[in-house]
């Protein structure tokens, strides 16, 4: 497991992730006329920084230091966010309350209109969700969509779970949960997204007849269950040959496609290395497409029932690429937004419903450097799509009206608003402070289970 990629993946998508939102009030902030005092990376003790006064230092400024209106850029020691430090709002950093006595002064964010304090505090939420719609945007256009044209299984591996719950091969999946599907993309999102927190009910025609499987949401796990079923026209794809191995010494090659192995037609990566385990010490006839050739091979695998490759899965039946102009991608990226947000909220509704538990729905920092790491190693477009979930992610939970989020100083940002004076300080900082306790409660809870999970 390379740990070093975990933590320059999770730095990198933290640090991208936090940049937008907090240079979303900054920018916010020098729009509305209000002094921004600090810019910062992370949280805690500063490691470095940058000011026009000290110009670039490490470690701590000094207590009596007085910046005269310009900002530290900094970055601090803990990687888990980030803030702007805005002088005269009261946020979790407060302490010294004997400033908020005096009048405010014209560059203070509590000498402001409500509007333009309502536009520095959404300001961050906004940046995220720019940043998700460009990439939904950029993807769609320069990618494109690609859609697996069929909804037929493939292989059963004969024992396994679909086996036991009354799968076939050439099934074809009509709808789950009563939702058609009308290609194998619709019907990875349907049992492992759009149902989260749901049994699953198959409606599938079999012989020209229409059957129905029922499937207890238990006995769908998680990611790594996504071999569940497969659609039909796989095949099992060579990746690497080991030096002096039966498979290098036969014949095959990286890029290799298994067509045919033992005289059986092969349908999945399983059903190729459970003909291969079976038959130790035996000569087996290998049938291989390499490129637009078609090779009769044979193999014959080791005591240890292996033949010396890394076996993948490829797909070659009938598969439809969508291209969309700019504009066409920017509606498309929009949509996008919008399927997601609800999805989210869907999943919302099902934690407090007590339909999905905590930990399934909410990842921390080392869910979050997995699925960076593994996203990145797929492609760069792979992990823009991911970057653009997680800062969506992140538009949605600040926005939420919860003590120390952007969505509860906007809460009491409209109470000052309606009632036309500010909410007395002591109160103001106590709501941040136990709003920050039970922030950090929940942030050692989903750590908690990240580890667990681990």
């Amino acid at each position: 497991m390379d740990y070093i990629s975990y933590i320059i993946y999770f730095v990198i998508t933290i640090a991208i992730l936090v940049f937008v939102h907090e240079f979303g009030h900054f920018a916010a902030a020098k729009l509305s006329g209000m002094r921004a005092d600090i810019f910062a990376i992370g949280f805690g003790k500063r490691l470095f920084g940058f000011n026009k006064i000290t110009g670039f230092t490490f470690g701590d400024l000094p207590k009596d230091f007085d910046g005269m209106g310009n900002t530290d850029y900094r970055v601090c020691l803990l990687p888990l966010g980030g803030y702007v430090k805005i002088a005269g709002m009261v946020d979790e950093t407060t302490k010294d309350e004997a400033m908020f006595a005096a009048e405010p002064k014209e560059y203070e964010f509590r000498a402001k209109s409500t509007p333009k304090k309502m536009f520095v505090i959404t300001a961050g939420v906004l940046m995220n969700l720019l940043l998700a719609w460009l990439i939904f945007w950029g993807v769609t256009y320069y990618k494109g969509k690609q859609v697996t044209k069929t909804t037929t299984i493939g292989y059963i591996l004969p024992g396994s779970r679909a086996d036991s719950l009354g799968f076939r091969e050439n099934d074809k999946i009509l709808s789950i949960n009563n939702r058609k599907v009308d290609n194998w993309e619709d019907v990875r999102a349907d049992i492992y997204i759009h149902t989260l927190g749901e049994d699953l009910r198959f409606s599938l025609l079999r012989d020209g007849v229409e059957k129905e499987i029922r499937v207890p949401r238990i006995l769908i796990t998680d990611e790594g269950e996504q071999n569940f079923l497969l659609p039909e026209n796989l095949r099992p794809l060579i990746g690497e040959v080991g030096l002096n191995t039966p498979a290098e010494k036969s014949g095959v090659k990286t890029g290799d496609i298994f067509l045919k192995l033992d005289n059986e037609n092969l349908s999945s990566p399983g059903q190729a290395t459970k003909i291969i385990s079976s038959n130790k010490n035996t000569e087996l006839p290998l049938l291989v497409q390499r490129g637009n050739d078609t090779l009769s091979l044979s193999v014959t695998p080791g005591e240890d029932g292996m033949i010396g490759v890394t076996i993948g899965q490829v797909y070659i039946g009938k598969i439809e690429y969508q291209n969309f102009g700019i504009f066409e991608s920017f509606v498309y990226g929009w949509r996008e937004i919008e399927k997601m947000t609800d999805l989210t909220f869907s999943m919302l509704g099902k934690v407090f419903s007590g339909k999905i538990e905590f930990g399934k729905a909410f990842g921390g920092p080392i869910k979050i450097a997995q699925v960076a790491t593994t996203s990145a190693e797929a492609g760069i477009a792979s992990f823009l799509y991911f970057l653009a979930l997680l800062s969506l992610s992140l538009a949605i939970i600040n926005i939420m009206p919860f003590p120390v989020l952007d969505g509860g100083h906007l809460i009491i940002i409209i109470i000052e608003g309606i009632i036309k004076r500010e909410i007395p300080l002591k109160v103001k900082i106590a709501i941040q402070n136990a709003g920050m306790v039970l922030l950090l409660m929940l942030m050692a809870f989903i750590i908690y289970n990240d580890i667990l999970n681990f």
